[in-house]
């Protein structure tokens, strides 16, 4: 393993799933279990494990999460503002993904509990995750 004299951020991916229903578009948010923000609504995602790629662990991450697998998505946008997550610097990769049939979320691993969400009533989010999925919508 090679050090380097640089710090070095920690690497996170969040995933915007999507799905539409007769009366609008929805997101679907995992309710945090832990700290930092327990309580608060998010995207489903988590750390990059070492080696991994950016894709598999979105993937794996919604799947933890929200038991949902999914092969159709794409990347968004990366965030690296050095304050949006309190326990240091992160670097976060955001994909996005459409989900023909809203199904019901099944809360795992660290999600409290998992549901859909219309983008037109969207609750206190975590992290910068509003200021993402403002991005989302106004780049669309």
């Amino acid at each position: 393993m090679k050090t380097y004299d640089y710090p070095r951020p920690a690497l996170t991916v969040d995933m915007i799933l999507l799905s539409e229903k007769d009366d609008g578009i929805y997101v679907l948010l995992v309710r945090r279990k832990n700290e930092p923000f327990r309580g608060k609504w998010a995207f489903p995602g988590g750390f990059v494990e070492e080696g991994e790629e950016l894709q598999v662990a979105v993937l794996r991450e919604l799947e933890e999460e929200t038991g949902f697998r999914t092969d159709c998505i794409e990347q968004f946008r990366a965030y690296s503002d050095g304050t949006r997550d309190p326990r240091g610097w992160s670097i976060t990769v955001v994909y996005f993904g459409w989900l023909d049939r809203q199904e019901e979320p099944h809360a795992g691993d660290d999600a409290a509990a998992a549901r859909w969400f219309s983008l037109d009533d969207l609750p206190d989010m975590a992290f910068d995750h509003w200021d993402i999925v403002m991005d989302f919508i106004n780049s669309q």
